[in-house]
């Protein structure tokens, strides 16, 4: 018995040697063997003899594919905004969104974390308008709360675009006018023109995927939501990455930020969340969850997945809007579903007794809501996301109105992410819509 274990001890250092001098092991992957190279000795990756053993695996395993290619291919240096971000870094840096009124250069900050493997390079960028908060909180957690070493990518965050407005603590840029209606841009245009031509090719165009971070505007408050153009496929798998978060359809304005970069092949959309003016907790919390599942979700981390509900889609939406004066009290809370002719509030005459009924129109989901506030007739107050049968149904009845019917479809729509006010005027809240 002892001259066996002492042959089997003898064979085992046998076999140990015979390894460590060929310094190789060999580890099984799909339906073929991979060489790992043991870290003892030191090399240089090969990007082209990598790339080759991954393209030769089976066509149909391409998960497979991508993990090898984040696993051997290692990132080059990132080139961006005059400086240059090594694999394994975070780095804060600046662009050039113009010039102060005493001419003094203004460069707000940007945040480049560059992984050590390749994957995607996913831009978060919030406060296009100035006055809306909650995303620029989200990216700068975000952001400083990743390890560049356990990257694979880029990630881009740009907390605050228009930095004009943010410390004007307004919406807009010093001309009143709309950032988010100059995009892509024009070196020789407008002052908002040049601002958006110089964010869009210094940031934008580093891009593979968007997200631009956004709040209810005038008053009002927004369930978390996507903005989306589903009719691009780029962009509805770019969505499936996000959980379960509602989306809303909305091509967006043509000069908004989401549809310049979208026309740009950039899959872009907009995050919508609470209100304007204020730090809100329990949306920023809500906001960095959601990211961190996409940013899983797109490999840029080795994280498990978590799978989710199916994302409610709605491919049309519709303002309430209030018949008659008054104070608006709402009797339902953002994200409530509700059916037709559910009581949704009350315009109350602070004058006289008179109390009026706000009712649904149709089955839907309360995805915007104005905050209690006085009211003229024809403000909006309910923002209802419509199920795509409902959206039919509604479609087909506006279809039976006569040609002098002065109402229209796109009149009940109001988007936040693309208002602007008529001859540099602001807007309150239902005042007029665009789309």
């Amino acid at each position: 018995m002892n001259i066996r274990v002492y042959s089997f001890i003898f064979t085992l250092l046998v076999v140990n040697l015979w390894l460590t001098s060929f310094n190789v092991l060999s580890t099984e992957v799909g339906s073929r063997d991979i060489e790992v190279i043991t870290p003892e000795i030191p090399i240089e990756l090969n990007r082209e003899n990598n790339l080759e053993q991954i393209t030769s695996l089976p066509q149909h395993d391409e998960d497979a594919k991508v993990e090898l290619a984040s696993e051997f291919v290692e990132q080059a240096p990132l080139k961006i905004l005059k400086d240059v971000v090594q694999p394994g870094e975070l780095k804060e840096l600046s662009w050039s969104a113009g010039q102060s009124f005493s001419g003094k250069a203004i460069k707000p900050s940007v945040l480049v974390v560059r992984g050590l493997k390749t994957g995607p390079t996913l831009c978060l960028i919030a406060a296009i308008h100035g006055d809306e908060l909650n995303g620029i909180e989200i990216v700068r957690r975000v952001v400083r709360n990743l390890d560049p070493m356990e990257v694979n990518g880029t990630v881009i965050g740009v907390p605050i675009v228009n930095i004009f407005g943010f410390t004007g603590n307004t919406r807009y840029l010093p001309d009143r006018r709309d950032l988010n209606r100059y995009f892509p841009g024009n070196p020789d245009g407008s002052a908002a023109s040049r601002i958006a031509d110089r964010f869009f090719t210094q940031i934008i165009n580093h891009c593979e995927y968007v997200v631009d971070f956004h709040t209810g505007s005038f008053k009002r408050n927004n369930l978390p939501q996507l903005r989306a153009d589903m009719n691009v496929e780029k962009v509805r798998e770019f969505v499936g990455h996000f959980g379960s978060v509602a989306v809303l359809h909305k091509s967006g304005h043509g000069k908004s930020l989401r549809a310049a970069a979208t026309r740009e092949g950039i899959p872009t959309v907009a995050f919508e969340m609470g209100q304007t003016g204020s730090l809100q907790e329990e949306y920023v919390e809500s906001g960095i969850k959601t990211i961190d599942i996409l940013i899983r979700n797109l490999n840029i981390l080795k994280r498990f997945r978590l799978w989710f509900e199916p994302q409610p889609v709605y491919y049309g939406s519709r303002w309430v809007r209030v018949n008659s004066g008054g104070i608006l009290i709402s009797k339902v809370e953002i994200g409530s579903k509700v059916e037709k002719h559910d009581i949704l509030g009350h315009i109350i005459n602070p004058l006289t007794t008179e109390e009026t009924e706000i009712l649904a129109p149709f089955n839907g989901r309360i995805l915007g809501i104005a905050l209690n506030q006085f009211m003229l007739p024809g403000y909006a107050a309910f923002h209802i996301g419509i199920s795509s049968d409902t959206y039919t149904m509604i479609k087909e009845e506006k279809s039976q109105v006569s040609e002098d019917d002065e109402s229209d479809e796109s009149d009940d729509e109001l988007d936040d992410e693309t208002e602007e006010p008529e001859n540099g005027e602001s807007l309150q809240a239902g005042e007029e819509e665009f789309h």
